[in-house]
C-alpha cells in the first residue's frame, strides 16, 4: 500500500500541474508550493526553536488559532510555523501576525518531507482536527518529534477502523497524544489500541468566546440598524436566499431590518440578489448613512463575525445544500437565537443547539415565515433562546487551555 500511495502522490502532482492551466484554485495550489522550501530556508535558522502547526483550511485554522495565540504569548522565543493544505485557508490567512512563517504544506513526497523537516526542525508538530499524511507522520515518528492531534474527530467509516486500514493505522503511531472532541472518537481510537487520548472538546468554542470580548463595532452597520430589530443571515447560498427574499418582500414589517452576508460575493450574484429584493436595499461597499434602507447586503469578506454581534436573530446558510450548514457557533456566542435548514446532522454543535431549542430547523418558506413572525413578536422567547445558545458556548470552553498545558510540559 505504501508503494501505491507514493506513486499516487507523484501522479497527482503531475496532473495538478495540468489542471492548474484551467482552474484558478488549483493554480494557487500548485504555484503556492513552488517556493515553500526556499521561503522556509530564508526565514528559519538552524538554531531557532520552532513549533509547527498544520491546518487543512480556514475552518481548522480557527480551531488552532486559540492554541497558536496562547503559545505565542507564553513562549515568544519559539518560532511558529503555520502550514495550510488548501488555498482557501492560506490565501485568507497568509498575513496572520501571530505566526512567524506561513506557507502551503508541500505534497507528501518523501523527498519533500525530509527537506521540510530538516529546515523546520520542529520541537513539536501540532495537527488540527485531521490531515493524516503518511509520509509526514512516518518521518515525524522516525525523528522522534513530539506530535499531537487537537480537536480531532473520528468516525467509524474511516479507513483506520476497517480491516483494510492497517497501513493508515500505522500512521497514527506518530501521535504522542490525541485531543478529541467527543467520547465516540476516544472509543474508536481505543478500539485500535490507541489509549493516549483526552476528550478535550472543540477549541472553536474558545475561539468564538474570545471573539465576543474583542471590539466588534462597525459604525456603518450600527448606523444602518438604527436600534431596530435585525435579522442577520450569514454565509447564505441561493436556496437560503429564496426563503429570505420571500419573507422580506411579502411578510416583513417595515420595522424589521435585514443584513445578508452571502457565501459567494462575486458581482453578478450580488447584483442578482439585490435585484430580487423589493424593499430598499444597499450594498456595504456603497454604504451611505441612509437609515431608511431596510436591507444591507455585505459584499466584502472578513466582517461577518463582528456583524453577528448586532443580531436579534440569525439565519445561518448552507442548511439546504448537500455540504450542510455553516458555522453556528459564532452567532451563538453572542447569545443570538438561530435558524438553519435541514442539512445539519454532520455538525455536532448544530445538533446540540437544536436539541436545546436554541436553534430552529426550517424546511420550507411557510415554516420559515411562521417562525420569523413568532420570534419577532415574542421578545421573551427570543431572549430565552439566545441565552441558551450563549450558555452552551460557555459550558464548552476550556479545550485550548487544556491543550496548552500539555504542550507546556513537553517543550
Amino acid at each position: 500500500m505504501n508503494l501505491l500511495y507514493n506513486i499516487s502522490i507523484y501522479v497527482t502532482g503531475f496532473f495538478l500541474k495540468i489542471i492548474a492551466l484551467f482552474n484558478k484554485k488549483i493554480t494557487l495550489f500548485v504555484n503556492g508550493r513552488k517556493e515553500v522550501l526556499s521561503l522556509l530556508e530564508t526565514n528559519i535558522s538552524g538554531k531557532q526553536k520552532t513549533i509547527w502547526f498544520h491546518c487543512a483550511s480556514l475552518g481548522e485554522f480557527e480551531q488552532g488559532r486559540p492554541i497558536i495565540e496562547k503559545i505565542k504569548e507564553q513562549y515568544p522565543n519559539y518560532k511558529i510555523v503555520l502550514t495550510f493544505f488548501s488555498p482557501s485557508g492560506y490565501e485568507v490567512r497568509k498575513n496572520y501576525d501571530k505566526a512567524d512563517v506561513i506557507t502551503y504544506l508541500p505534497l507528501d513526497k518523501k523527498s519533500n518531507v525530509k527537506k521540510f523537516l530538516d529546515i523546520v526542525h520542529p520541537t513539536m508538530a501540532i495537527f488540527i482536527k485531521y490531515e493524516f499524511w503518511p509520509n509526514f507522520l512516518s518521518e515525524l515518528e522516525n525523528r522522534k518529534i513530539e506530535a499531537i492531534l487537537v480537536s480531532g474527530i473520528f468516525r467509524s467509516d474511516q479507513a483506520f477502523f476497517k480491516p483494510y486500514g492497517a497501513w493508515m493505522r500505522k500512521s497514527l503511531k506518530a501521535f504522542n497524544h490525541f485531543f478529541v472532541q467527543n467520547e465516540e472518537s476516544k472509543k474508536l481510537l481505543q478500539s485500535i489500541n490507541f489509549n493516549k487520548v483526552t476528550v478535550s472538546g472543540d477549541t472553536r468554542f474558545d475561539r468564538v468566546f474570545e471573539i465576543t470580548k474583542q471590539d466588534n463595532k462597525i459604525e456603518a452597520v450600527a448606523s444602518f440598524i438604527d436600534n431596530k430589530y435585525t435579522l442577520i443571515a450569514g454565509s447564505t447560498w441561493p436556496k437560503d436566499e429564496e426563503l429570505l427574499v420571500d419573507y422580506i418582500n411579502f411578510h416583513a414589517s417595515e420595522n424589521e431590518k435585514f443584513i445578508i452576508a452571502p457565501h459567494n460575493i462575486n458581482k453578478k450574484d450580488i447584483a442578482d440578489l439585490k435585484r430580487s429584493i423589493h424593499k430598499k436595499t444597499i450594498l456595504y461597499s456603497n454604504f451611505e448613512n441612509e437609515i431608511d434602507n431596510q436591507v444591507l447586503i455585505i459584499d466584502s469578506v472578513g466582517i461577518l463575525t463582528k456583524i453577528y454581534s448586532y443580531a436579534d436573530v440569525s439565519f445561518i446558510g448552507g442548511g439546504f445544500g448537500k455540504d450542510g450548514v455553516h458555522n453556528v457557533l459564532e452567532p451563538a456566542a453572542f447569545g443570538v437565537p438561530l435558524i438553519i435548514g435541514p442539512e445539519f446532522a454532520k455538525f455536532e454543535e448544530a445538533v446540540e443547539l437544536v436539541k436545546l431549542k436554541a436553534c430552529k430547523v426550517v424546511h420550507d418558506k411557510e415554516e420559515f415565515n411562521n417562525y420569523l413572525r413568532l420570534i419577532y413578536l415574542d421578545n421573551s422567547k427570543r431572549l430565552k433562546k439566545g441565552n441558551i445558545a450563549k450558555e452552551y458556548i460557555l459550558n464548552n470552553t476550556g479545550a485550548a487551555k487544556q491543550i496548552v498545558n500539555y504542550i507546556a510540559n513537553k517543550i
